[in-house]
């Protein structure tokens, strides 16, 4: 059984701001954040699951995620979820728990759901997958890992805008 995951509400508070300052910045892509100027990287859209698949497939094959992240080498399938509310990880194991099985991520696609095929709720659910922490789902562990799987992916001004805002609102 894993631990509670009591700071899950005031983590996505925070993932939200992040949303809106993507969301939000010039076309210049240029943001003030904690007394410093940088350029937001443009982030990626999804038309489709398979586009979200080839995506998460891509990123898993990235040098600097492999030789950061061991559980790269597992394959993740990624589904179309139901519904419109949330995107989804799940990994199933062994009845004795120490080899994996699968895992899954499930992104909602209908008109209403499509705000989560967007690069950061991919790389949120990838990096539940990459989380080897055992700690809460959005603990300490998984916050660490979230933050550099966006550095190494998106590069380092948006695991900046992470660690800030995370910081900020009391995360991490």
């Amino acid at each position: 059984m894993s631990p509670r995951d009591t700071g899950r509400a005031r983590y996505y508070d925070a993932e939200r701001l992040v949303f809106r300052l993507f969301d939000t910045a010039s076309s210049s892509r240029t943001v003030q954040l904690a007394g410093t100027e940088l350029t937001l990287p443009a982030e990626a859209r999804f038309a489709s699951i398979d586009a979200v698949r080839d995506y998460v497939g891509r990123v898993l094959e990235l040098p600097s995620v492999r030789s950061r992240f061991p559980r790269a080498a597992e394959p993740v399938s990624v589904r179309e979820r139901r519904g419109q509310s949330s995107a989804h990880y799940a990994r199933s194991t062994t009845i004795s728990g120490d080899k994996l099985l699968s895992a899954e991520i499930a992104i909602p696609s209908s008109a209403e759901g499509r705000w989560a095929l967007r690069e950061l709720v991919v790389l949120h659910e990838l990096a539940h997958h990459l989380d080897d922490s055992k700690g809460p789902g959005h603990g300490r562990g998984f916050v660490l890992t979230f933050i550099e799987l966006v550095g190494l992916v998106l590069g380092p001004e948006a695991a900046f805008v992470f660690r800030v805002v995370l910081a900020d609102s009391g995360i991490g």
